[in-house]
């Protein structure tokens, strides 16, 4: 049975390229550059972050966030960054009776963008905010007693098979993994690397019928 699910943000809910594309603005290269230097780390099975330092190397990610915001030209998350079957799926999945949670690695100040949107879900949390980051044990502990049931109860949704799928998993959480994104779509039939999800979708709206 299952009474809650908790969705990762970034490539889950929320399409980045506008946030890539203005690091790349930041940083003085073109979007195309940034685009094929993340593709590069995805594909080595490194973090995202280090496409920033490839460019400026020793890049302090903390500071050059600040500096954003100081500028004017911090994170921002809007209506327009959703996948368009992020709202059908969450307000039918809560509309279902379950309980719905948002939790990814994400600033404080991308948790508030979020919560202004007042999408259809019961609570929503950042890495940042919790003080633990994916794919450490320590978030998802966190995640077991902040969603509602017993951890074999919640489901966790999200793009990438390491910082998601294999350690909601080892928390005894069920998960499914949904194709999109660099991540999705680059390591979800890799049977050594996603550590087989419970389910694989392409939509989130495949996910009422799949949980019923």
């Amino acid at each position: 049975m299952v009474i809650s699910v908790v969705f990762d943000v970034g490539e889950t809910l929320v399409d980045d390229t506008r946030e890539w594309r203005a690091w790349a603005d930041w940083l003085g290269v073109p979007a195309h550059t940034m685009s094929a230097l993340v593709g590069a780390v995805t594909a080595q099975g490194r973090d995202n972050a280090e496409a920033l330092r490839l460019i400026r190397p020793g890049l302090d990610l903390p500071a050059e966030r600040r500096a954003r915001e100081d500028a004017g030209r911090g994170e921002r998350i809007t209506e327009d960054d959703l996948y368009g079957d992020v709202r059908p799926a969450l307000a039918e999945l809560r509309g279902r009776g379950l309980w719905i949670g948002i939790a990814g690695n994400q600033t404080a100040r991308a948790g508030e963008c979020l919560r202004a949107l007042d999408l259809p879900a019961d609570a929503i949390v950042t890495s940042q905010e919790w003080g633990a980051a994916k794919p450490d044990p320590a978030f998802f502990a966190r995640l077991a007693e902040w969603a509602p049931g017993a951890p074999h109860e919640i489901v966790y949704v999200g793009d990438h098979p390491a910082n998601d799928i294999v350690p909601a998993k080892a928390a005894g959480l069920r998960t499914a993994l949904v194709r999109r994104g660099p991540w999705g779509y680059l390591w979800a039939d890799d049977p050594t690397g996603a550590g087989a999800p419970d389910w694989l979708v392409d939509r989130l709206t495949d996910l009422p019928e799949l949980l019923r």
